[in-house]
């Protein structure tokens, strides 16, 4: 109650990205998990969002691509607007993917800034829907809030989605960095992030890092027996040294790496390596185990939520992989789960990088360079004979994971920040 005796008025937020939750991994997750926290928290939420088609790149069972829908999620009202879904998320058609979300929400976006939000929440990617979010949100003056979860813009030069010109990449980079500057706030999910932020122009009393966050209570270090079990049902022995990659299965992964390293350990029978997830790249990385019957390898299907904690607990090393063209542009949702589980990690990350910096300040498991299957291949016969450094570094990657990655400790200070835009819960 307030001073005079009234119920304060809820603050009221509109997120708009093309990531929602059913999704089970990456940003859709990380969207679910914090309108939950804020509708708990007392804010009025609502959504304008896109059918969940993440990381299978098909529209989920239920939901369609060509339909707008309505649903209530938690307390939050979620708009869904249609999109073009391609079988594949790469080059040109990634780009169409993204606009046509940006075209489809334009009538439900205007409809809900109309509501007066007392904040506006966009999610990149896609930057598409920055432009028009601006300017309505400076006629209405309300708050607006960038968040940004990947560089999309340098990673389309950077992977060639668009074409390194220099005079089309000095126009496209300089109308990112000139939208990014028109927002109230903008933040990132790493130091290295936040600080690429500062170079595209963003003033530095605007930045906040918003760092993705695990749940520590959900992940957690299970008992030797417990573990055992769950191994047992999937054929591994107590002896087996467990290798897991699990995650999305997309080009910028270098999944290839690991099956080179698996090629050079076939000889090392205990060795096994499985890979759990989706995306764009599995087929190809099946076809190609089964036709070097590289026997050491698994696959297994995106697990249910459910079902996470007891998957990264079967692991005895973790594999963070991602192509040296793309690893300073991300900071990977997975390795927040790994690090939260206690197990050692091999990560496949350069200097200067977010993910090289979290393992240096964790001493969670090794570095490795990126696409370099020898190092991981050494690496993993340094682990598999020392059993004592894996449980070191599984202990130290939990211990960080509950410093610094806990999810009440990252939405409390998202929360902090709402108040200083003045659009927080008192």
């Amino acid at each position: 109650m307030g001073e005079s005796g009234h119920t304060p008025r809820r603050k009221k937020l509109l997120l708009y990205s093309i990531n929602f939750v059913p999704e089970l991994t990456g940003i859709g997750k990380y969207n679910g998990e914090m309108v939950q926290w804020l509708t708990e928290h007392g804010y009025e939420v609502r959504v304008v969002t896109a059918p969940p088609y993440y990381p299978h790149w098909k529209v989920q069972a239920g939901y369609s691509s060509y339909r707008y829908s309505k649903e209530l999620w938690n307390g939050a009202k979620v708009w869904r607007c249609p999109l073009w879904v391609p079988k594949s998320g790469s080059g040109l058609k990634r780009l169409l993917h993204l606009f046509s979300f940006a075209l489809s929400s334009i009538p439900l976006f205007i409809k809900h800034m109309l509501w007066r939000p007392d904040v506006c929440l966009i999610v990149e990617p896609p930057l598409a829907l920055s432009p028009m979010a601006v300017m309505i949100a400076k006629l209405l003056r309300i708050k607006t809030w960038l968040h940004v979860q990947d560089f999309e813009v340098d990673a389309a030069f950077d992977l060639g989605l668009l074409p390194n010109h220099k005079r089309l990449k000095k126009w496209v980079i300089g109308l990112e960095s000139w939208l990014m500057r028109r927002f109230d706030t903008v933040s990132s999910i790493s130091e290295p992030m936040t600080r690429r932020l500062l170079m595209k122009g963003v003033p530095p009393d605007r930045i906040k890092l918003f760092p993705n966050w695990v749940d520590i209570s959900v992940i957690h270090p299970l008992p030797d027996e417990t573990r055992n079990r769950f191994r047992e049902t999937m054929g591994y022995t107590r002896e087996d040294l467990v290798v897991l990659y699990s995650g999305n299965m997309g080009e910028k992964q270098g999944l290839d790496t690991v099956l080179d390293a698996a090629e050079r350990l076939q000889s090392m029978s205990h060795v096994r390596f499985m890979l759990c997830g989706e995306g764009v790249a599995k087929s190809k990385l099946m076809e190609r185990a089964n036709r070097q019957r590289l026997s050491n390898v698994r696959f297994l299907p995106l697990q249910p939520a459910e079902k996470l904690n007891e998957l990264l607990n079967m692991a005895d090393v973790h594999l963070l992989m991602q192509k040296r063209n793309t690893s300073d542009l991300v900071m990977p949702s997975k390795l927040t789960g790994m690090l939260a589980s206690g197990r050692a990690v091999i990560a496949a990350a350069e200097e200067q990088t977010a993910v090289h910096s979290v393992m240096q300040q964790s001493q969670a498991g090794i570095l490795i360079p990126p696409e370099d299957a020898i190092k991981l291949a050494e690496a993993l016969m340094s682990l598999s004979e020392r059993s004592d450094d894996r449980k070191r570094h599984g202990d130290r990657a939990r211990e960080y994971a509950v410093s610094y990655l806990g999810y009440e400790s990252v939405m409390n200070a998202f929360q902090q920040t709402m108040v200083e835009l003045g659009v927080g819960m008192p």
